[in-house]
């Protein structure tokens, strides 16, 4: 059966699952935009021998939802940042956004994050290499239920050049002791995650396979 602890980023309250228990390195879980984390731990993460961890992302699951919006992937990185924090080094797998905010958080962070799986998801394209048209959405002030819809509208537009990408692979790859921190697992590769897959030091490898590398690290 799963816990769950609410760590503090700023002003929010996230909720961390512990989907399993376990000896050594916590494997952490990234979820897909509007998504939430698993009530179980998957069968893809038989292999991991540590504890299996679940972050609900701010204005997703059991985490707070802040007040107008104003969601970034940078500030979805502060999310994950507070389970470094609080749980030190981790292997991460992102689907989606989150394999998003792994890669940016591999880069940040490339002493605490010991690999990272970039995996298939919602969210994984976001709003494409160019700033998208101005807009202007109103949405009722009401208490709205999670996943909070100025999440799905703002992170779904996001910006996502290649070459921002490509500056968190350099980060990562030449702040981290791993040979080979970043793992490709995704099929659909938006134009920022085709650029991460070219780069030399970047492997190309199925989900569990990817597990089963960073497990014997």
């Amino acid at each position: 059966m799963s816990t769950t602890e609410m760590l503090t980023s700023g002003r929010l309250q996230l909720a961390l699952h512990t989907l399993s228990e376990g000896e050594g390195r916590p494997l952490l879980l990234l979820h897909g935009l509007g998504e939430v984390s698993p009530a179980e731990r998957p069968s893809w993460t038989s292999m991991w021998p540590g504890p299996v961890l679940a972050l609900d992302f701010t204005g997703h699951g059991r985490s707070d939802v802040p007040v107008g919006g104003g969601y970034m992937p940078e500030s979805l990185m502060a999310d994950v940042d507070a389970v470094l924090a609080a749980k030190g080094p981790c292997t991460i797998v992102g689907r989606g956004i989150g394999a998003w905010v792994g890669l940016l958080i591999s880069g940040a962070r490339p002493e605490l994050v010991r690999g990272v799986v970039l995996a298939d998801g919602a969210g994984l394209v976001g709003g494409g290499p160019q700033p998208p048209s101005p807009y202007v959405q109103v949405l009722p002030a009401a208490a709205y239920p999670t996943p909070d819809p100025y999440a799905l509208l703002e992170l779904s537009r996001d910006v996502r050049p290649p070459d921002y990408a490509l500056d968190f692979v350099r980060f990562a790859l030449e702040g981290s002791d791993l040979d080979h921190p970043i793992v490709v697992s995704a099929r659909n590769r938006p134009d920022w995650l085709a650029a991460v897959a070219d780069e030399i030091d970047v492997l190309d490898l199925p989900l569990t396979e990817a597990i089963a590398l960073f497990a014997g690290l």
